[in-house]
């Protein structure tokens, strides 16, 4: 403050203090107001100067103001405030308070203040004064509205949750309980207060439940318990009570907070599971299937004496982890090391599988046995008893086996199938192809199968098959690798023939061997055989290769008279002449649409009811009359001839079908083979159903025949998306030839399969093979527990009708049920 200002701020001080009037100008009261003693206050409407009592001495504005006191300005709360701040601070925070405005209605207003004291004692407040009415009502409603709307979400919260919440005090008396509470027990909440919600407990759960409580209100530790309560009707139920402390600063408990939750299903849930689980523990145990009991906590085992009899255990010896280590296989062991170790540390999971090979303690007999666990677990989840059971699983396993084994093998000659057989060819080339050692490849075809088949019966062939195996095995290389690639045509790799010098001494071996007839019922029947060879590394760098020059030499021994061996030489490519010109027979038969189907019937044995047909492809040469596919064979193995072949078939046999449909005949479902190229366009499917539309054919009168060689190769994704589509439109797939080929198990579950169809090489020593018997029992059961039906081709007697029926078999195909016939042939298809 200048001198001026200062001097004219003292005599105004005087004056006031003297009781003296004051008459200053204008001039010189803002003078005075607006001095620098007022510089460190906001701009504001009204400026002010008090005394040391509350009376205002001055004002820069006629706000009413001068000559009153604060006393008379304010209510009492906001006299207190003012006083207590006043007194309080020299400059205290601004204040809100209500002032009479010019209409006479209080207003909001914003005082800021500072109180000052002279060098004589005197004390004297200056401040400023704002208006702030409007701004404080608009956040005012505002935080009325978010209140009203912070209980209403509350209030809708509360009511509309599924829990009952409440509150405790730090005694555990209940001091709040939801509106749900009068709801389930019909009980007022003020009844629930204090320790009255005990009353609704259920008798058998009020000692646990107030013990519980108790130690947890002692601890302070969070509470999880659940009890039943008794609800309006009487009944009872099951609830969860949850619950945790609010604790202060110093970690004293001010107040619980709880939730009580329906858990009724939940209880009776677990409680229909462990009496399921106990009704299948007495079921295994009626059933006599072996037992192994275990008590976590006792470390106590017990094994039932069906266990001990499968196991080949006396009862006096002990169920020992240690004893039953020793028996089982040592392969197996460290499986059951780990299951033991698990469930001797609780970590063993609530059910589990596993299936070991056991040596009988008895008498040393391999079995298969698989067994099943269950844990039970205390409330707390600790593993309490462990009960498993055991299977014995070995005659099942040998049927596995023994489908295993028809997947990759020949049944007939008992040698690995061509898919088998060519895989260890691909192995053998590119392991030999990295090490640069050679190894020879025969491929062997019996001269005049077919003509025994057609002079002697097809017995009499099967028997020659057999034979030739035999021999063929009985001269082979010790370490050669022999297989069945075909009807008559077999196949050799030997790593120790590795020149032309080494094939044609073991050839000349085999045909001599095959010098002496082979006797068959008394006939004699003669077996010759040509053999082509070729030797990798000379002939061929990859197995295909190799594979194709072999064929060639094949090719060349059967046309220079067969009964010879001969080694792949250069000159032979001409040979693929004769593959060419099977192929350009192929497609003059397309281009002419010389394509005919002949119809099969399959029969219900039972009845002889015919169910449905399967188209094969014929064809009428111009003069030699009509053929079968064998003589355009190598037409078969070209993609786009392979489906122009069975576009041709489909139409003609969707064109026959849509014929007898329309004269009333219902030929059941007719069965089109199809090629792994037909699904290797990717549109065979919509092809397909697009021409059974065309012919007015429902999709349930048309079966696919698919090889399992269709599920092998890279095409393999598109094939099952074609089957999929047509078993979604109706259309039945079959599998043919089931266990000739190299597919998996597995793709019976992958692909939608409808019908399998035993090959005839299972059925034809059906009468007097009891393996093939058996297999064919074992494929009729698979296809059973597919749902698929199952289907007997190449059936040629009554004996093996019978017999394929005696295992299950309904459905049967072959010579003795019905040759192939056109179509005009057939009348009237399914007659009953």
């Amino acid at each position: 403050m200048d001198r001026f200002a200062e001097r004219r701020f003292d005599d105004f001080r005087r004056a006031l203090d003297d009781g003296q009037r004051i008459d200053i100008s204008l001039h010189d009261r803002n003078e005075i107001l607006f001095s620098p003693v007022f510089d460190h206050l906001s701009p504001s409407l009204s400026r002010w100067i008090a005394d040391a009592r509350g009376q205002i001495l001055a004002t820069d504005q006629d706000a009413g103001l001068a000559g009153k006191t604060w006393r008379a300005l304010l209510d009492r709360a906001d006299r207190r405030v003012l006083l207590k701040a006043a007194i309080a601070e020299e400059q205290p925070q601004p204040l809100t308070v209500r002032l009479p405005g010019t209409d006479g209605q209080r207003r909001w207003c914003l005082v800021r203040m500072r109180r000052m004291t002279s060098t004589d004692g005197l004390v004297r407040y200056y401040g400023t004064l704002e208006d702030v009415h409007d701004r404080h009502d608009s956040q005012a409603r505002a935080l009325e509205r978010a209140l009203a709307e912070s209980r209403e979400h509350y209030r809708w919260s509360v009511e509309l949750s599924p829990q009952v919440p409440w509150t405790a005090a730090p005694d555990g008396a209940i001091e709040e309980v939801g509106p749900r509470w009068l709801n389930l027990t019909g009980m007022v909440a003020k009844k629930a207060l204090g320790t009255g919600w005990l009353v609704a407990l259920h008798p058998d759960d009020l000692p646990r439940t107030i013990t519980i409580w108790t130690k947890h209100l002692a601890s302070g530790a969070p509470i999880d318990i659940d009890y039943r309560i008794r609800l309006r009707d009487g009944g009872y139920r099951w609830m969860r009570a949850r619950a945790a402390a609010r604790r202060d600063e110093q970690g004293q408990i001010v107040r619980w907070y709880g939730t009580l939750e329906d858990v009724h299903a939940q209880k009776l849930a677990l409680r229909a599971l462990a009496d399921s689980e106990e009704r299948s523990r007495l079921a295994v145990q009626a059933a006599r299937l072996g037992i192994w009991d275990f008590d976590v906590a006792t470390g106590e085992r017990r094994w039932s004496a069906e266990f001990r009899a499968m196991l080949g255990l006396s009862e006096d010896q002990p169920a020992t982890s240690e004893l039953a280590l020793s028996i089982v296989h040592p392969d197996d062991r460290e499986t059951l090391r780990v299951m033991l170790d698990a469930v001797a540390s609780g970590a063993v999971p609530p059910h589990f599988e596993a299936t070991l090979r056991v040596h009988r303690a008895s008498d040393g007999a391999l079995r298969w046995i698989r067994s099943s666990g269950w844990t039970t677990r205390s409330e707390s989840g600790r593993a309490q008893r462990v009960i498993v059971t055991f299977l014995d699983v070995t005659d099942q396993r040998d049927a596995e086996d023994r489908i295993r084994w028809a997947a990759t093998h020949d049944p007939m000659t008992r040698l690995p199938n061509r898919a088998l057989w060519q895989a260890t060819l691909d192995d053998m080339a590119e392991r030999q192809g990295q090490t640069g050692k050679r190894f020879g490849l025969l491929l062997l075809d019996i001269d005049d199968l077919k003509r025994t088949n057609d002079s002697l019966g097809h017995d009499a062939g099967d028997a020659l098959l057999c034979a030739f195996a035999g021999r063929l095995a009985a001269i082979a290389p010790p370490d050669a690798l022999l297989g069945r690639l075909g009807g008559d045509e077999f196949g050799l790799i030997a790593p120790s023939l590795t020149d032309g010098a080494a094939l044609e001494a073991w050839s000349a071996k085999l045909i001599e061997s095959l010098r002496t007839p082979h006797v068959h019922n008394g006939r004699s029947i003669d077996c010759g055989v040509s053999i082509g060879g070729a030797v990798f590394g000379d002939h061929g760098d990859r197995a295909e290769d190799l594979l194709k020059a072999a064929d060639l030499a094949l090719y060349a021994s059967k046309a220079a008279g067969r009964g010879r061996l001969t080694l792949f030489h250069s000159d032979l490519r001409a040979q693929a002449q004769q593959r060419s010109s099977m192929i350009g027979m192929a497609r003059s038969i397309i281009a002419d649409r010389l394509v005919t189907p002949y119809y099969q019937p399959k029969v219900d044995l039972r009845n002889g009811q015919v169910l449905g047909y399967e188209a094969l492809l014929r064809w009428h040469h111009p003069r030699l009359g009509l053929q079968l596919p064998g003589s355009i064979a190598a037409g078969f193995e070209h993609a786009e001839i392979a489906v122009a072949l069975t576009e041709q078939m489909l139409d003609n046999v969707l064109r026959d079908v849509g014929g007898w449909l329309q004269t009333g005949h219902d030929p059941g479902r007719v069965a089109i083979n199809a090629s792994a190229a037909d699904f290797a366009r990717g549109d065979f499917a919509d092809r397909v159903l697009e021409q059974l539309a065309l012919f007015a054919v429902p999709p349930e009168h048309l079966e696919i025949e698919v090889t399992e060689t269709v599920f092998l190769g890279r095409g393999a994704g598109q094939v099952e998306r074609a089957l999929q589509h047509f078993s979604e439109a109706g259309v039945r797939v079959a599998l043919d030839d089931f266990g000739t080929g190299f597919a998996s198990l597995s793709h019976l579950k992958q692909y939608p399969v409808d019908i399998l169809k035993i090959d005839r090489s299972f059925v034809s020593n059906i009468e007097e093979d009891a393996g093939d018997a058996a297999i064919v029992d074992a494929i009729v059961k698979l296809g059973g527990s597919f749902g698929m039906d199952v289907v007997a081709e190449g059936v040629e007697s009554a004996a093996q009708a019978d017999r394929l029926l005696a295992h299950g078999c309904i459905i049967g195909q072959g010579f003795h049920l019905g040759r192939p016939q056109p179509c005009a042939a057939i009348t009237p298809p399914l007659a009953t």
